[in-house]
């Protein structure tokens, strides 16, 4: 992604994001709400989009690219903390089991790709 124009980047970035949040919203949707409508995902990820989006339009202010591991990490935790925030204060559960399971799926997602990416682009170069 590297060889794209930075705002393309940018999209690019935050569009793979979007789908890795929709993942996770799909498959907790499917473990627990099994049979229902793709509203239900949508309603599960909302929160976590919109705060996906403020993590990625505060990098873009920064002149940052979402990328890298580092700025990874900082969307995660952007997505997590103000994804559960924005749930919690929908009326959405905030279980404890769910505050977990929520942790570990968004970093494998949100880091998984950076990860392969950073390999991919090194074997490349």
């Amino acid at each position: 992604m590297s060889t794209l124009a930075p705002s393309r980047t940018a999209v690019v970035t935050f569009a793979v994001d979007a789908v890795c949040v929709l993942v996770f919203a799909a498959a907790g949707r499917q473990s627990h709400e099994p049979g229902s409508a793709v509203a239900t995902v949508l309603v599960i990820a909302w929160p976590f989009l919109l705060a996906a989006l403020l993590a990625h339009g505060a990098l873009v202010l920064r002149g940052r690219t979402a990328t890298s591991l580092g700025s990874g990490a900082a969307v995660l935790a952007t997505t997590y903390v103000v994804g559960m925030a924005l749930r919690g204060l929908s009326g959405r559960g905030l279980a404890p089991a769910f505050l977990v399971v929520a942790a570990i799926s968004l970093t494998v997602l949100l880091l998984g790709w950076r990860a392969a990416y950073a390999v991919w682009s090194r074997r490349r170069a």
